[in-house]
């Protein structure tokens, strides 16, 4: 065990931070991105508060297209753009860029389903208050919804920590890099076995603490 660790500590302590800062950092500018097109697929839908429905047949049908798109081959498409955005196609701030764009239609879904959760008669009561539909938007449904939006945090952090794995394939780094390069082309599986207990680990981490954000922001437990 000394040994392994001394030769292969410091690998995978570089793989697991690779890994979280591509995880955390994609996870907020998906959010950035996705949280807004939720709330658009919620309010411009027949019976939203601002209802749109050509725009929001157009913009679901493209929202679900980008959904159905393989991560892999997501992430070999969009390398021009990568490489334009970051500067570089390799490394773990290049995989940002792909898990971002992958990440923001799952996210945008999310939120929607969880927006459609409120009861409507919070938005009425809220609209009988004289309240505009951006209040309504800020003060009614997000607000309403926010142990649903922690629940939906911790499945779509988990879905882009694994899609870290797939960066992997083409150097952006973290512990699929890892797993890859010695677990598959070297045949070391301690290592792989290793990536896999971390992952676990951080999988695990992530689901208790949103959990537990989730329970303390529903006021059913207050």
């Amino acid at each position: 065990m000394n040994e392994f660790l001394a030769k292969f500590g410091p690998i995978l302590l570089k793989g697991t931070l690779d890994t979280l800062y591509m995880t955390f950092v994609s996870t907020f500018f998906a959010y950035l991105l996705g949280l807004p097109c939720g709330v658009l697929l919620t309010t411009t839908k027949k019976g939203g508060i601002h209802p749109a429905p050509r725009f929001n047949a157009i913009f679901g049908w493209f929202i679900n297209i980008m959904r159905s798109l393989p991560f892999l081959i997501l992430m070999i498409f969009i390398i021009p753009a990568t490489r334009f955005i970051v500067g570089k196609a390799i490394g773990a701030t290049a995989g940002i860029v792909p898990l971002v764009v992958a990440a923001v239609p799952f996210i945008a879904r999310m939120v929607e389903t969880s927006l459609e959760e409120v009861d409507h008669g919070v938005i009425e009561a809220a609209r009988c208050m004289g309240a505009t539909n951006l209040q309504i938007i800020m003060r009614a449904l997000l607000v309403e919804s926010i142990p649903s939006l922690l629940r939906g945090l911790s499945i779509s952090t988990i879905t882009i920590l694994g899609y870290t794995a797939i960066t992997g394939t083409i150097g952006a780094g973290g512990l699929g890099d890892i797993a890859y390069r010695f677990g598959y082309q070297r045949y070391e599986t301690n290592v792989m076995y290793a990536t896999i207990v971390l992952l676990i680990v951080l999988v695990s981490a992530i689901q208790a603490f949103c959990n537990l954000l989730a329970r303390r922001a529903d006021k059913r437990n207050r």
